[in-house]
């Protein structure tokens, strides 16, 4: 079993064995906040701090009869004491998560959240319920507004979904561009529809847009830099001048929103053809902005 889901069943257990979904998330992201070494990322949410990983996890735990959805209550089947799988420093902070937040109401703990990490209440839809104007400016100025026009590229490979959802909203991308062929995944968050959902929970607007995408055959046996280079340019010289119109109305969507972003697998920038595609981009006529890779 993964060590981070022996987490979450040793906080559940700790708990009396059951958590409110809310409850279980903020507990969870005050837990990791106390450690070196996070086992979970978390994004700004509808009603704060939120990790997907840990609700797959949850998901997966249920489908191994280890743990039950009771209503919007996680409930822990298993007996075993997953406290003393934990390293010992994880189990200090186990004991100080129960001392310190274990009286506190749901709305405490999600008001506590909010007052401490105003980053992550920044999308939440409850927050002008619970906090006063001088809380809500905090995270007011949490939120990130830009205000130049910028084709935006960024890809996945090496982070955490989390971890990439953040760097969208800490660029304020308003539309992701989906640029992948075929936008299937292995990792877990990146495949359409997961990447999908995850976008329209934090107010990202997502396309898949395969029509500038390369085909998997075509992305074989890639082992050198100018392997790569030579299907970048069989790409440019193909699939880039048949699709003129498509990288025309992506032009016109950055015009409309400012902030968008093309996305695919790749972490470094020049083993990947969304280069190419926004420096195309770049290149039409009307193009007056920025590029910038993150």
């Amino acid at each position: 079993m993964y060590y981070r889901r022996k987490i979450i069943l040793a906080l559940l257990q700790s708990f009396e064995g059951e958590l409110n979904k809310y409850r279980l998330q903020k507990l969870l992201f005050l837990f990791t906040r106390k450690q070196e070494s996070k086992s979970f990322d978390f994004v700004p949410y509808k009603y704060g701090c939120y990790s997907f990983q840990a609700n797959a996890d949850l998901l997966t735990l249920c489908k191994y009869n280890l743990v039950t959805q009771d209503n919007d209550k996680w409930v822990c089947l298993d007996k075993n004491i997953y406290a003393e799988a934990l390293k010992k420093e994880d189990k200090n902070i186990l004991s100080t998560i129960k001392r310190e937040y274990g009286e506190m109401s749901t709305e405490q703990l999600i008001k506590h959240t909010y007052q401490n990490y105003p980053y992550y209440a920044t999308k939440s839809r409850i927050a002008e319920k619970i906090l006063d104007n001088i809380e809500l400016e905090r995270i007011s100025l949490q939120r990130r507004e830009g205000t130049d026009t910028i084709l935006f590229t960024i890809g996945y490979e090496g982070i955490s979904l989390e971890t990439y959802i953040n760097k969208l909203l800490i660029n304020d991308v308003r539309v992701l561009c989906d640029v992948r062929k075929n936008s299937f995944s292995m990792k877990f968050g990146f495949s359409k529809s997961q990447l999908s959902k995850a976008c329209e929970g934090v107010g990202i607007q997502f396309l898949h847009i395969p029509e500038v995408g390369i085909i998997s055959e075509k992305r074989k046996e890639l082992h050198t830099q100018a392997d790569y280079d030579s299907l970048f340019l069989n790409y440019t010289n193909t699939v880039l001048k048949e699709e003129k119109q498509k990288l025309k109305e992506i032009l016109q969507l950055l015009k409309e929103q400012k902030r968008i972003a093309l996305t695919c697998f790749e972490k470094n920038i020049h083993q990947c053809h969304r280069k190419h595609l926004a420096h195309t981009i770049e290149a039409l006529n009307g193009f007056e902005y920025s590029v910038k890779h993150i």
